[in-house]
């Protein structure tokens, strides 16, 4: 049987809510839905949906790390936006980080986050293959 790993952020709300930053069960690691937000829950990158994706996609990079991944594991990326107008700008960081590895993705545009500063969330699937 698989062992789980449970990765921590260190985020105070982790506890609170009771859910991990990622999580590891055999070759498998899926990262909960990131937002730009800093350990004490300060929004990053405010007004700027792009800054916000690049903040969140090297969020999801370190958590990919603790867990023993690399963004080339990628298989998923779901990515909720609170202005679907800034799909251009986001999709553009996108492909900084994915340029090579094209995971399936998915951008849906949402009511609100739950933080009104935040513009965006992302979520990612990996599978480690080698």
């Amino acid at each position: 049987m698989a062992k789980r790993q449970n990765i921590s952020s260190g985020a105070v709300w982790e506890s609170a809510v009771g859910y991990s930053r990622a999580v590891r069960v055999g070759n498998r690691v899926l990262v909960a839905g990131t937002t730009a937000s800093d350990e004490n829950g300060r929004v990053l990158g405010v007004g700027d949906a792009a800054e916000q994706t690049r903040i969140i996609l090297k969020k999801i990079e370190r958590a990919l790390q603790q867990a023993g991944a690399e963004l080339r594991h990628v298989v998923r990326t779901r990515i909720f936006v609170t202005d679907i107008e800034n799909w251009e700008a986001i999709g553009k960081v996108h492909g900084e980080f994915f340029s090579d590895i094209h995971p399936v993705a998915t951008m849906v545009e949402v009511q609100r986050l739950i933080n009104p500063k935040h513009l965006v969330e992302i979520e990612v699937e990996a599978i480690i293959y080698d």
